[in-house]
C-alpha cells in the first residue's frame, strides 16, 4: 500500500500541478486583456480630459461673448432712452409751436373776417405774396392763405 499510496499522492500532486498550470495560463490571458483594457481606458480618460478642457474653454469664451453682448446692449438701450427723451421733448415743443401757429392763424382769420364785414363790398384783389422777414411769418402767411383750415392743426 505504501507504494500505491505514494503513487496516488504523486499522481494527485501531478494532477493538481497540471490544474494549477492551466489555471495560471488562464489567469495570464486575463491579465493580458486587463492590461490592454487598462491602456485603452487610459486613452479614453485622456480623451475625456482633453474634451473637458476644450468644453471649459468654450464655455469661458461664451461667457465673455455674452458679457460683451450684454454691455453693448446696455449701451444701446441707454442711448435709445436718451434719444427717446430728446424726441419726446421735441414732439412736445413741436406741439406747442403748432398750437401757437393755430392760435395766430385763427386770430388772423378772425381779424380778416372782421375787416371784410366792416368794409363795403368791393372787388377782391388777388393777394400778392409779401416777402416775410423770417420763416415763421412765411409759414403763418401760407397757413392764412389756405381755405378751410380754420386755425386747426393738421
Amino acid at each position: 500500500m505504501g507504494f500505491s499510496l505514494g503513487m496516488i499522492v504523486e499522481g494527485s500532486v501531478a494532477i493538481l500541478l497540471a490544474v494549477t498550470i492551466g489555471y495560471c495560463v488562464v489567469l495570464n490571458a486575463r491579465l493580458k486583456r486587463l492590461h490592454q483594457d487598462r491602456e485603452q481606458f487610459t486613452k479614453v480618460i485622456g480623451d475625456l480630459v482633453q474634451a473637458t478642457s476644450l468644453a471649459k474653454s468654450a464655455v469661458m469664451e461664451l461667457k465673455t461673448a455674452a458679457l460683451e453682448a450684454d454691455n453693448q446692449l446696455s449701451e444701446k438701450l441707454t442711448e435709445t432712452e436718451r434719444f427717446e427723451r430728446i424726441l419726446a421733448e421735441q414732439v412736445l415743443s413741436g406741439q406747442a409751436l403748432i398750437e401757437k401757429i393755430a392760435k395766430i392763424t385763427a386770430a388772423a382769420r378772425n381779424h380778416e373776417l372782421a375787416e371784410k364785414k366792416s368794409e363795403p363790398a368791393r372787388a377782391i384783389a388777388p393777394v400778392e405774396p409779401v416777402e416775410p422777414a423770417n420763416r415763421l411769418q412765411s409759414a403763418l402767411q401760407q397757413l392764412s392763405m389756405r381755405p378751410g383750415i380754420g386755425g386747426r392743426a393738421a
